[in-house]
């Protein structure tokens, strides 16, 4: 009998559709290519959309594969129960036109019986309420009983995505046993109880939704099924759930080790066990792909999951960093179905590392103030936190909202949502500008299949910068048109065409497309999908029209310095590897003629000798001029010679593979130059912090590179004329300006401590006594809270016992400090409450220790009465004294 893990599981299953004649494509990434209309990936039919689209084609038409997924829609539910999960992987098998219901139905009846060897008693079968079709095939070509087939509705049963293909499914069920059943005696699949099990949808592409709803029969139809690994593996191990099988058990145990527990013991243990190592599985995976925390986007979910976490082991009493030996637990369970897991656990130790760390330090403030505002609700008698407040636990600590939506939750707390949602509307619409237009290929995708029709066009611009070619389509306003005149904007498709469409971060090629009778301007080139190129811009004379012989002509000097700085970046990238280390991805690129930008995987700022050094060595192989040369061959090939791939891309069989002899190899799609020594000089203009993590170097090559050296060389020369000095000595000059500088500062200073000691004198002359304790409760002007505080110690100093309460404005704020000396703080008196009352006044708040506490405010015309109150707290508390 097999020992069922979850490795056996997936490879048993890709063997026997091996068997079946399909091709196996390992996992995609859990970023989706080339979809903007997805976070993440959650189904093992994303990374093949464009194929059910009829977008692209694929190099086979039977595939099976594993592929990893995130789905956070249940994230609340997570640990709540023991069936929710974010991380899961998904085994699927695909048909694209080739075979259909009849043979997938077959297999897996196959699969199930004599590999998984199920009961059949105990399968049970769910198919589409009007799909006769699929009844008919298992009721008499397979058999299965007419009583345990159940037709459902459109909702459990029929798969679609919007406007595009969809189709009925058919899914398999396993009775678990009336233990895990309801009370209902008619219960069975589509009852919401734990006791029928679904771990395998066979999804039927059968129709075309268009815009009304309407279903057209599609010519040639597709297959789509999904196996949960997880789920199937619980069936097959007998386990309670998910989070008792042979892969995740490992961790959970681990993480209840650290907690001193054991899972199982305590069921409110149990919840945190369960969110901690589902998060980690997913934080593993996220990270691995190339996601990196942020407040957008993918990269705000991860940071969601590693916070909450962290969170959740707070709750177990884990208090110190412990989510990177965690990793290691999640890599050794997954490292049999992904390798490429070892050779990246450094890389995910330092950016899971690095915001543990970030929110770790943030994390007790938070909570203090999130305590501290459910204190003051409950004060008021209200069960809502601000909107305000919630924005701050978020901007200034970190919490994302539904962190802090749960530790409200268990106190019995709503949020303010709206109040939120309206103080980040500003970054939202920051973060929208940046994402940019995304809408470009599905206004018009019915209009590009159109004019794909006759086939792909042709692209041969890496060896050809003209070209006789055939206006194919002409597109205006969203419809085909079959001419355009002098002044329209409109977009063509051609039979062939040197023009290189915008991929890869680099920017499209410009030019003109020129016929008998007319000339279009181009300055857009885009590839909608997978064999179609689409040219726009404006017609500038003539008119043109559809089916006309017509040359395609690039700028050929904005594509040899697009080109150089392409070439470049690829010097660039591994420069930074070299130097800085194999953790150095790059995470983002734009390369034009203008320019090139490169961000990066790294976890601190570059030193301006690091940068020297990596400007050197590009150099330095420019000047050696080493030929560039691109090939096309298998993946395995290219991976085999060391050819790196790039986060978030997705690849085919055959891919192009772009060499700088002995130094780089890269797979890229891009122009480049064929010697290094084309590039000519190269420059960083620029490094910084775009997100956490990630790193930005802008730079410059040839021409572009030869003005910006020179704009460098007028500045010093203006500097050194208007300082009187040569170039040569101007660093000689400004040590001698800074010295001058700093003797000024000092003398400033010296200045600023005799007004502090005489502000000090005046204010002793100025104490009152209350109870024997001096007292000072008076306005000054200070710089800032520094000196306000240095004036505070003077006047504490040469006062005993004593309580200075002073105050400042500094533009529409209000700056407040209390200091009770030592032999009376926490004892006779508490600086921390009576700056915080004082502070309250003046629309604002704080707190500190009993010796020394500041606070601030927002309304400095109420100074002045936060300051006459500052008696009256000191009576109240000499007279009732502090505990």
């Amino acid at each position: 009998m097999k020992n069922w893990t979850a490795d056996v599981l997936r490879q048993e299953f890709l063997r026997f559709f091996e068997s079946k004649n399909h091709t196996f494509l390992p996992s995609a990434s859990l970023i989706p290519h080339g979809d903007t209309t997805l976070l993440l990936t959650g189904a093992g039919m994303v990374p093949f959309k464009p194929f059910f689209l009829g977008q692209e084609k694929p190099e086979s038409r039977r595939v099976v594969t594993f592929q990893r997924c995130m789905r956070t829609v249940d994230i609340d539910n997570v640990g709540q129960t023991d069936r929710h999960g974010t991380f899961f992987e998904m085994l699927g098998n695909f048909s694209f036109g080739d075979y259909f219901k009849e043979e997938v139905i077959g297999w897996a009846w196959e699969f199930v019986l004599e590999h998984l060897e199920f009961p059949r008693e105990k399968l049970w079968v769910t198919i589409f309420e009007d799909d006769d079709e699929a009844h008919d095939i298992w009721h008499d070509t397979i058999g299965f009983p007419q009583d345990r087939i159940v037709r459902l509705g459109r909702e459990d049963n029929f798969w679609e995505i919007g406007v595009g293909p969809c189709g009925p499914c058919s899914e398999i069920h396993l009775d678990r046993g009336p233990e895990y059943g309801c009370t209902d005696p008619g219960c069975k699949p589509g009852c919401d109880c734990d006791r029928y099990l679904e771990f395998w949808n066979l999804v039927f592409i059968q129709f075309y939704k268009d815009e009304n709803g309407s279903l057209t029969p599609l010519t040639s139809k597709g297959i789509d099924t999904g196996m949960g690994l997880e789920r199937v593996t619980a069936l097959m191990q007998d386990a309670k759930s998910i989070f008792d099988i042979d892969n995740i058990r490992p961790v959970v145990d681990r993480v209840a080790a650290l907690a001193k527990t054991e899972y199982g013991r305590d069921e409110d243990a149990d919840v945190s066990l369960r969110v901690i190592t589902d998060h980690l599985r997913g934080i593993t995976f996220m990270v691995f792909d190339g996601v990196l925390p942020s407040n957008e986007g993918r990269g705000y979910i991860l940071r969601r999951l590693l916070r909450r976490a962290v969170r959740h082991g707070r709750l177990l009493g884990i208090h110190d960093a412990f989510l990177l030996d965690m990793v290691d637990e999640v890599i050794e369970q997954m490292k049999s179905g992904y390798p490429e897991l070892l050779d990246k656990r450094s890389y995910i130790h330092k950016v899971v590392g690095l915001e543990e760390e970030r929110f770790q330090a943030t994390l007790d403030q938070g909570i203090g103030l999130l305590q501290e505002v459910i204190q003051k609700a409950k004060r008021a008698g209200n069960r809502e936190i601000a909107g305000v407040d919630v924005f701050k636990l978020y901007d200034t600590f970190g919490f994302p909202y539904e962190l802090t939506k749960e530790i409200a939750d268990e106190e019995g707390f709503s949020l303010d949502e709206e109040g939120f949602r309206a103080a980040m509307e500003a970054q939202r619409q920051r973060a929208r500008a940046a994402r940019g237009d995304s809408s470009y290929a599905g206004e018009n995708m019915e209009v590009f299949q159109e004019a794909a029709a006759a086939g792909d066009v042709r692209f041969v611009g890496y060896d050809r910068s003209q070209v006789s070619t055939r206006i194919r389509a002409i597109i205006k306003d969203g419809s085909l048109v079959g001419r355009a005149e002098a002044g329209d904007s409109v977009s063509l498709v051609v039979d062939e065409t040197p023009f290189y469409a915008e991929a890869g971060g680099q920017v499209s090629d410009r030019g003109r497309i020129q016929s008998g009778t007319g000339t279009l301007d181009v300055d857009d080139v885009r590839r909608p999908f997978e064999g179609l190129i689409v040219h726009t811009g404006r017609v500038t004379a003539g008119e043109l029209e559809a089916d006309q012989a017509a040359t395609a002509v690039l700028e050929n000097e904005l594509r040899r310095h697009t080109a150089r700085h392409h070439t470049a970046t690829h010097l660039l990238h591994q420069a930074l590897r070299g130097l800085l280390g194999d953790h150095v991805n790059q995470a983002g690129s734009f390369v034009s003629p203008e320019r090139l930008r490169f961000d990066f995987t790294h976890f601190e700022a570059l030193t301006s000798e690091q940068l020297t050094a990596i400007e050197s060595e590009v150099n330095d192989v420019i000047m050696s001029n080493r030929p560039v040369e691109a090939s096309e061959m298998s993946m395995d090939q290219a991976k085999a010679a060391g050819a790196v791939a790039l986060f978030g891309e997705k690849y085919g069989n055959r891919v192009r593979v772009v060499t700088v002899t002995d130094y780089s190899k890269e797979l890229c799609g891009g122009t480049h130059v064929s010697a290094t020594g084309d590039i000519g000089l190269f420059r960083i203009v620029s490094e910084g912090s775009v997100a956490s993590g990630v790193r930005r170097i802008e730079a410059v090559c040839g021409r572009r590179a030869l003005d910006f050296t020179r704009e460098r060389e007028g500045v010093l020369r203006q500097v050194s004329r208007q300082l009187q000095s040569t170039v040569e000595d101007l660093p000689e000059q400004a040590a001698k300006l800074i010295a001058q500088q700093k003797e000024l500062n000092q003398q400033v200073q010296q200045f600023r401590q005799k007004l502090a000691g005489d502000a000090a004198d005046q204010l002793i002359r100025s104490a009152a006594s209350v109870d024997g304790v001096a007292i000072v409760a008076a306005p000054v002007e200070v710089s800032g809270m520094d000196e306000l505080r240095a004036l505070g110690d003077r006047v504490r100093d040469r006062l005993k016992p004593s309580v200075i309460v002073l105050g400042a404005s500094a533009g529409d704020k209000v700056l407040l400090l209390a200091m009770a000396s030592e032999d009376i703080a926490g004892k006779r008196v508490h600086a921390g409450d009576i700056v915080k009352r004082a502070a309250q006044i003046c629309g604002g708040g704080g707190g500190g220790r009993p010796d020394m506490a500041q606070a601030g405010g927002w309304h400095p015309e109420k100074l002045q009465e936060a300051l006459q109150t500052v008696k009256s707290i000191l009576e109240e508390q000499l007279q009732g004294n502090v505990k």
